[in-house]
């Protein structure tokens, strides 16, 4: 794995192993402990099949012995190593990847997480199809690829994944989500949407001593027991008491105006401590998972199927692919923290993802040297294209129109810049931000 291997030591993979009883009984070509960093180089190499991530894991390793590896053997090593190995990998490494001084990973002395799920493409075979079904459209029963449901804990801070789960859609976000309780504990506020913000799972995340901050859907309409000065008010939601804060947010654009009423409901009762107006500007923090979904699904899987064709080695790829995610995130957390003060939203996810692979192929950095360097070349690399600090970005949605399929010849895109301002009034006492 190249200088990744520093953060996937030799003795931790051998641990895992032991661990899970999957060493291997007799000396192999291919042993457990090099199949589990083979699954690992195949997340960090999506676009290529699993003869061409072996040939990269060792092209700079010529001046050694290496066995010849068909692609045969390699999916008999792959079933053998089974499920377990990786995800207790991950289990290892998954966590939010920051310290106390992290730049904007809290906010109020608690860590911000934020819950939400998004579905992965799995290929179209008789045993994907029949657990997970196919999806449906107005001209035929059963369309598209199978998807598997990912529902994951993600520190907005890092953007690292404290915990994720997976399984069929049917289920729903919310079923898989409670799942996730256990990775909640007090000193955290978990930012949830209007998808997830029923009664029985905010209920769950209240029970583990955690701060929830949700969006209610306009349908919902809590009770007012009481009012707070700076116009939230005290009320109820199933059997927990919670605060709701209703505000109208108005984003001005070259392209007109749009203003938008948005009901948020807390556990965080102290008006005092936790102001409404701090809440509401937090709450925008939740879009920090959609950029961990993206640098999953576009930077890394390039929006491609996965190749496993069974249920086992779906559940395989998928946890290395959170393994190496989540790997890369502790990297650029190490060295974003060499710096004080730099927020770790300015460091490139794709450029830590190239320089990474590039470690691969070379076979450079495996072994740390006596003296642990937090930065190494994936951090440099990072450091060396540090983006610009966050600035307003917003675009008007585009309202989408059914278009005959000889339109998109003609159909051109406007690239066009917009530049944005956004006020924030707490409905009943306008506050100016």
């Amino acid at each position: 794995m190249g200088e990744l291997t520093q953060i996937v030591p030799f003795e931790m993979v051998d641990a895992v192993l032991a661990e899970c009883g999957a060493v291997q009984q007799r000396l192999r070509k291919l042993p457990a402990r090099v199949v589990v960093y083979l699954m690992l180089a195949a997340a960090l190499f999506e676009e290529c099949g699993y003869p061409a991530v072996w040939s990269k894991l060792t092209g700079a390793l010529g001046c050694l012995p290496i066995p010849k590896i068909t692609a045969t053997a390699l999916w008999h090593a792959r079933c053998r190593l089974g499920v377990r190995p990786l995800r207790a990998l991950f289990d290892l490494l998954r966590g939010p990847a920051s310290a106390i001084r992290t730049a904007n990973a809290h906010w109020a002395g608690l860590l911000v997480v934020a819950i939400d799920g998004t579905c992965l493409d799995v290929p179209d075979a008789p045993t994907t199809r029949a657990r997970l079904g196919k999806g449906s459209n107005q001209y035929t029963a059963a369309s598209g690829y199978p998807q598997i449901l990912l529902v994951a804990l993600v520190a907005c801070g890092t953007r690292a994944v404290i915990d994720a789960v997976f399984g069929p859609g049917t289920r729903g976000e919310s079923t898989h989500a409670k799942r996730l309780a256990r990775s909640l504990h007090a000193g955290m506020i978990v930012l949830l949407d209007r998808g997830l913000s029923g009664n029985p799972l905010l209920e769950t995340a209240a029970d583990t001593g955690a701060a929830f901050l949700a969006r209610l859907s306009a349908a919902r309409k809590p009770p007012v027991l009481g009012r707070f000065p700076d116009g939230s008010f005290l009320s109820r939601l199933g059997r927990v008491e919670v605060r709701i804060i209703e505000c109208e947010i108005t984003i001005t654009t070259t392209a007109g105006r749009h203003t938008g009423v948005y009901r948020l409901a807390t556990t965080l009762l102290d008006h005092r401590r936790h102001p409404a107006f701090e809440l509401v500007k937090l709450y925008h923090e939740r879009w920090e998972i959609e950029s961990t979904y993206f640098a999953i699904k576009k930077t890394m899987l390039g929006r491609r199927v996965l190749r496993a064709r069974t249920l086992p080695g779906v559940a395989q790829e998928i946890y290395a692919l959170l393994t190496v995610y989540q790997v890369i995130r502790i990297a650029i957390a190490d060295a974003t923290e060499t710096i004080p003060g730099t927020d770790p939203d300015r460091a490139s996810f794709s450029v830590a993802l190239q320089a990474a692979r590039d470690q691969v192929v070379q076979a450079a950095g495996v072994l740390a040297g006596t003296v642990i360097d937090l930065v190494g070349a994936i951090g440099q690399a990072v450091l060396d294209q540090l983006m610009p600090a966050r600035r307003l970005r917003v675009s008007p949605r585009a309202v989408k129109r059914p278009l005959s399929r000889y339109a998109y010849k003609s159909l051109r895109v406007d690239r066009r810049t917009y530049k944005a301002t956004i006020s924030i009034d707490i409905l009943g006492e306008p506050i100016s931000p």
